[in-house]
């Protein structure tokens, strides 16, 4: 097995960063929109199973607000279903060894689904601000954080709906080789305005 390295554990993140670029140049049926407000999404940690990088030492909850707002790149067929650009910008609590931070990040995410909204995976990298990011013996590495999603969401009724989300933060070995991320699955609950 090799060793991983500070420059290995980039590599996911300097994969996603031409696709998201990418999906930002394309030109849609509009570039002249202003971003709109898409939903409003409430969000608990459910598990923190790891899939990326080392195990978290601490246990952590979080709960958040997302709003998440539609961005003019999009492409969506005559039956409604396509592709199309967010940024999701979400405020929250992290609590862990007796400790809490406030979190803010930034994301832009590629979305797949229906024109209204109700059927939607995602996809996104950006960015995460922590006012503490030591937390016992859990050291994040610094108030920045690399932040990286996958959702699902489906409809549950009306305009209200359901999904999962898939989140991580890790510094990526900017501030050494010592620190560790976190992986987080929330459940999500979503009010569309469409």
């Amino acid at each position: 097995m090799l060793p991983v390295t500070g420059r290995s554990r980039l590599l996911p993140y300097v994969g996603l960063l031409p696709m998201i670029i990418g999906c930002l140049l394309v030109p849609g049926r509009s570039l002249s929109d202003d971003p709109t407000l898409q939903s409003l999404s409430l969000r608990a940690r459910v598990s923190e199973q790891t899939l990326l990088g080392a195990d978290a030492p601490e246990d952590f909850e979080e709960y958040d607000l997302s709003a998440n707002l539609a961005l003019p790149w999009e492409h969506y067929s005559p039956s409604g279903w396509g592709m199309g650009t967010r940024l999701m910008a979400s405020a929250g609590v992290l609590r862990g060894a007796g400790e809490e931070a406030l979190v803010v990040s930034l994301i832009p995410e590629v979305t797949l689904g229906s024109d209204d909204g109700r059927f939607i995976v995602d996809l996104g990298a950006g960015g995460a601000l922590f006012s503490r990011y030591r937390f016992g013996t859990q050291d994040y590495g610094g108030p920045f954080q690399f932040a990286l999603t996958l959702g699902v969401g489906i409809p549950f009724y009306q305009q209200l709906g359901v999904g999962y989300r898939f989140l991580h933060y890790s510094d990526a070995g900017v501030n050494g080789p010592d620190t560790t991320g976190a992986d987080f699955h929330m459940i999500e609950f979503r009010y569309r305005f469409e």
